[in-house]
This record gives structure tokens, C-alpha cells and sequence, in this order.
């Protein structure tokens, strides 16, 4: 994963690709994209889906499907799909097909695409206010053909997802908010208190969502809940009871 992100870093100019610009690619099912896969890390809302889809909660779908850990970047709770073994194959793939296939993560609905935030140091300082746009980059492709011409737009819309994303937004913006204060603590708290938060960040975000209510506005209260905690945190308030 590290050295993908890293070749991105060092390519992303030659990789972006704009909204409305075209690219050819068409899926054969071939289920290559689908093994040798450790790097399909999943978001809030992809893990709400996958648990409604197969009717379970999200601590059934992290315990059957998932390994959690410690981003060595972000630092961050990472939720991640638990690669199956020697081919690394995905643990939802079944029969050579999808079990969640309307509902697959964000990152394998998106393929051959990905997108990112440019973030400056600047930007991170005011992250809550900072104005935020998600870039488009075409990876390279091992499998299907070039049979299809699609555009950014149109290769989204058709999986639900919008060019101006704003559950993507404000994800990202509590994700960074949280990985800043956690890098801003763990020197200085005692691994206790570091493990209380990490918890505390994992639970909010990934688990505990009602499944018979829709997952945004869920997502924003609980959102909005956990900025505040981090915003006590990082101007000092609190800091010495977590600590403890």
C-alpha cells in the first residue's frame, strides 16, 4: 500500500484526469481486480453498506470480513477488507462473483479511477474551513479491454457516486482533523489514553449506525460529535483526563 501511495505521489500529475474527460475501459468480469488485494480500505459508509446488503451489523461485517489497524501515515483506525489466502483474494468475492456488487466499496466502484485531495500544509492548518475538491486520477489496468469510452462523470453516475461528493468531503475533513490530533498527542500520552481515543475515533465513525435509518445524516451527527471531542483535545481542554 505504501509504496502504491507513494508511486502516486511521485506520478500524480501524469495520472489526473479531469471530470468530464475520457478514458476507455470495459469490465470482462475477469475477477483479476478482485485478488492479490490488500489495499481495499474501506470507509464508514462503504462498511454500512456491505452490512445492510448481507443483512448483519458492522461488527458482524469487521469480524467476518475485515482486519482493523493503525495507519502508519494517518495513524488513524484503518478498516480494511482481510485479503484470503495465497491469491489474496477478496473474502466478498464467492463463486467468482461479488456477494455485494451493488453495494461494493467505493474504491472497486470506482476502478480503473481513484481520487484524492491535493492538501497543502496550509490547507490542513484551517481543515474545517479550507475548501476542498476532490482530483481524479486513471490508474493503470491489467485487466478487461478498451471496448468502452467513458467519461470521470459518467463512469461515477452510473455507480451512484458524484463528481462533487460531499459525504467524500466531509469524511476527509474528519479524517484529517482526527489523524492531526492524534499525531499531536501520541508522543505525550501514555499508550492508555492513546488507545482510549483511537477506540473512541473507530467506534463513532465505523460501528453502532442504525441500519434502518439512512447513513448520511447518521454519519454527519456523528461526525459533528466527534469534531467537537477533537477540538477540545487539540486546544488543550480535556487533554489531561484522556491522558489519564
Amino acid at each position: 500500500m505504501d509504496d502504491r501511495l507513494k508511486y502516486i505521489g511521485e506520478h500524480l500529475e501524469e495520472m489526473l484526469i479531469g471530470p468530464d474527460e475520457k478514458f476507455r475501459f470495459h469490465c470482462t468480469q475477469c475477477g483479476k481486480c478482485c485478488i492479490n488485494r490488500e489495499d481495499i480500505l474501506l470507509n464508514p459508509k462503504d462498511l454500512y453498506n456491505i452490512a445492510a446488503t448481507l443483512s448483519i451489523s458492522q461488527e458482524e461485517a469487521v469480524e467476518q470480513y475485515c482486519e482493523t489497524y493503525m495507519g502508519g501515515t494517518s495513524r488513524l483506525p484503518i478498516v480494511r477488507l482481510r485479503p484470503q489466502g495465497s491469491i489474496k483474494r477478496c473474502p466478498l468475492l464467492k463463486d467468482r462473483k461479488c456477494m455485494v456488487h451493488k453495494a461494493k466499496p467505493t474504491v472497486c466502484a470506482m476502478y480503473p479511477l481513484g481520487r484524492c485531495l491535493a492538501i497543502s500544509q496550509d490547507t490542513m492548518s484551517r481543515i474545517e474551513t479550507a475548501e476542498l475538491k476532490p482530483q481524479f486520477i486513471l490508474n493503470k489496468v491489467d485487466c478487461g479491454d478498451y471496448a468502452e469510452e467513458h467519461t470521470v462523470r459518467e463512469w461515477l453516475e452510473s455507480f451512484g457516486i458524484p463528481v462533487e461528493d460531499q459525504y467524500y468531503i466531509r469524511w476527509q475533513r474528519i479524517a484529517m482533523l482526527a489523524s492531526k490530533v492524534i499525531k499531536s498527542v501520541e508522543d505525550s500520552w501514555t499508550t492508555h489514553g492513546l488507545n482510549m481515543l483511537l477506540t473512541l475515533i473507530y467506534n463513532v465513525l465505523y460501528l453502532g449506525y442504525d441500519m434502518d435509518k439512512e447513513f448520511e445524516p447518521q454519519f454527519e451527527e456523528r461526525a459533528e460529535e466527534l469534531r467537537t471531542i477533537l477540538v477540545k483535545i487539540e486546544s488543550g481542554i480535556g487533554g489531561a483526563e484522556n491522558a489519564g
